[in-house]
């Protein structure tokens, strides 16, 4: 029955009233479907820094393996396959936390500043924060001390690389500001681009958390490193925007943005726990993607802020047993010459609304400062 039909009938109301009485069952019906469009089956989760069918989260179970799998893995198998020799697992990363209180600071840019490819821009620091590899803000090792912060009030997620805070003084490398909200080309935030780290993608969405192993899944790609001279130097492929100088892998190596997929074959009721398992199997569905240059292969957030914790979960040792040959590498389309000569472009939109639908995206649009 038509809403009209249903108002009018046996009621002496006046126009007015059945107008007022339509606009409510009107709003009554937009609450409802929102409300079925928002259950937690349809919601991103907690853990999804930006839109469902980013790459990151992907299910590439299906996905075609690269003509040159077999050639890439064999060479990287040759030449030693993981730093250090086995997968190890670096639980060094911090994730922050930022509300709508939290103080923002301005930083003084250093010589690991780039432009145009990084923001300059007030970094909400949270109190009682870390960087990455460090107990504090203060970058006492002179490592990459990451410094990785959610405002989700605002939509943003701020990673710099090379972050140092002592005192008044706050210096910092390149910044990256993603809007978690909005659809990023596969091509990012502009070829030839870095952010935080040096494929030129973001780092959070990649790490996976203690929370996750402890839910029993994890429901997105994982970031993953070689040696620079297990990288294929001069090239990169989508959704990697960048590449290295210091890498120095020949055409056979995998170049920066390379994705290999665990094998669905891979016996992964043998690995030794179910942390080690939960993770193996992210890896069959989601893959994980060539990152950055290093000894340890996997990185994972560190659980200073997270309700589960890595103790009895999951060791650093506890996926050695995966070889660089239990992967294969997908299908990412044509190498991309590493030039450094970043082009900024804006992220992709439909008519105000994100859309899975690519077709109904409008053009990128390069050049944005």
């Amino acid at each position: 029955m038509p809403a009209e039909t249903l108002f009018a009938t046996g009621s002496s109301a006046g126009p007015v009233a059945l107008r007022t009485a339509l606009r409510a069952f009107r709003l009554a019906l937009l609450v409802a479907l929102l409300g079925a469009l928002l259950t937690p089956a349809a919601a991103q989760a907690a853990d999804d820094y930006f839109p469902p069918w980013a790459p990151w989260y992907r299910d590439v179970s299906n996905a075609p393996v690269d003509a040159r799998s077999p050639t890439v893995i064999g060479w990287l198998d040759g030449a030693g396959g993981w730093g250090g020799g086995a997968m190890q697992i670096d639980f060094s990363f911090e994730v922050l936390e930022a509300d709508s209180s939290t103080p923002f600071r301005s930083f003084t840019p250093t010589g690991d500043f780039f432009t145009p490819d990084c923001d300059l821009e007030n970094v909400p620091i949270p109190p009682g924060g870390a960087l990455e590899g460090e107990s504090g803000y203060e970058c006492v090792s002179d490592g990459d001390c990451h410094l990785i912060v959610v405002h989700r009030s605002s939509r943003r997620l701020y990673e710099m690389w090379r972050a140092n805070i002592v005192g008044p003084d706050f210096f910092g490398g390149c910044l990256v500001v993603w809007d978690m909200d909005v659809t990023y080309p596969m091509s990012g935030r502009g070829n030839q681009c870095t952010s935080a780290d040096a494929a030129g993608y973001p780092i959070a969405a990649l790490l996976f958390t203690a929370d996750e192993v402890a839910a029993g899944e994890i429901r997105h790609a994982i970031r993953f490193i070689l040696p620079n001279s297990r990288i294929r130097h001069g090239v990169f492929v989508n959704p990697s925007t960048h590449s290295t100088n210091p890498t120095s892998g020949p055409t056979s190596a995998p170049p920066y943005g390379a994705h290999l997929r665990l094998r669905a074959d891979y016996p992964v009721a043998s690995l030794p726990n179910a942390g080690a398992r939960i993770v193996a199997r992210a890896m069959q569905k989601y893959g994980m993607y060539l990152s950055d240059g290093g000894t340890i292969a996997l990185t994972a957030q560190n659980d200073t802020f997270t309700t589960a914790k890595w103790s009895g979960l999951l060791g650093p040792h506890d996926l050695n047993a995966l070889d660089v040959t239990d992967f294969e590498l997908l299908d990412s389309g044509p190498p991309i010459p590493y030039t450094g000569d970043c082009v900024r472009q804006a992220p992709l939109y439909a008519a105000g609304f994100e859309t899975g639908d690519t077709s109904e995206w409008t053009a990128v649009v390069s050049g944005v400062p």
